[in-house]
């Protein structure tokens, strides 16, 4: 792990060169199909979610993803999610559940879209219901904060019976500047603000927020590893009963009060 400064490391974590959610589910399946529409009202596409294999085992995985250019950014705001992409997200849990597959998340995002539309489709009530359905998941559930992962619109697909991240990420209530803003009314400080939010992964770590720093995967031996290690961990999780498994989420969740 690194001792970058904790705006530096917010800073690589929204860095455009930093892997695409895309590009990590192609090296961690074998044949991935992507699925759309949340059966309401349509389909988000910040939201990148279906049904794969990884070393023959089928899961089911849900990311936030931003956009590889201008447009795909507009599209995906940013990598923000509206209520569309988390009821995708939510309907894909349950399938995951009837069909007995786990599920991993990657997460990508500032936060969930907050636009005046997005709250009158229900914005909060959906991010709300993606926590539910993940702490109440029969199957093992991993989820990875790849680069952002800001306030509710990322705790919506953070809630697994391990929560990874990447050694250039950042995870937090809001972003450094709307902490400083709200803080100071300064958003200029957001440099000091983010020392002192305990964002990084290693502070996360060390206050038991996170379970593990995942090396930056930069090559396909990086890839390789990744995939390798989900592959453990998932193996490890199957091994337990159901009930267990439940119990011991909800008990990893009930220390943060």
């Amino acid at each position: 792990m690194t001792d970058k400064p904790a705006y530096d490391r917010v800073l690589a974590a929204r860095s455009s060169a930093k892997i695409s959610i895309q590009k990590l589910v192609a090296g961690i399946t074998e044949d991935f199909v992507e699925l759309h529409g949340d059966r309401a009202y349509g389909d988000d596409p910040a939201v990148y979610a279906g049904i794969g294999t990884l070393n023959g085992q089928p899961v089911t995985i849900i990311g936030i993803q931003k956009g590889l250019n201008n447009e795909e950014n507009l599209a995906r705001h940013f990598g923000s999610a509206e209520p569309d992409g988390y009821r995708k997200a939510l309907r894909l849990m349950k399938q995951a559940e009837k069909f007995k597959r786990p599920v991993i998340t990657l997460v990508n995002t500032p936060g969930a879209y907050p636009g005046m539309d997005a709250e009158y489709h229900g914005q909060g009530y959906m991010i709300a219901q993606s926590i539910m359905q993940g702490l109440n998941l029969t199957v093992p559930y991993i989820s990875v904060i790849v680069g952002e992962g800001g306030s509710g619109g990322a705790l919506a697909l953070a809630v697994g019976d391990e929560v990874w991240a990447f050694e250039d990420s950042a995870y937090s209530v809001l972003s450094p500047e709307g902490f400083a803003t709200i803080l100071w009314k300064d958003s200029s400080r957001a440099k000091e603000a983010a020392e002192q939010m305990g964002l990084t992964p290693e502070e996360l770590l060390a206050n038991h927020i996170i379970d593990r720093v995942v090396p930056e995967v930069k090559t396909d031996s990086d890839l390789a590893q990744f995939k390798a290690d989900l592959d453990t961990k998932l193996k490890a999780l199957s091994q337990k009963p159901v009930d267990q498994l439940i119990a011991d989420r909800h008990a990893r969740y009930r220390k943060f009060n």
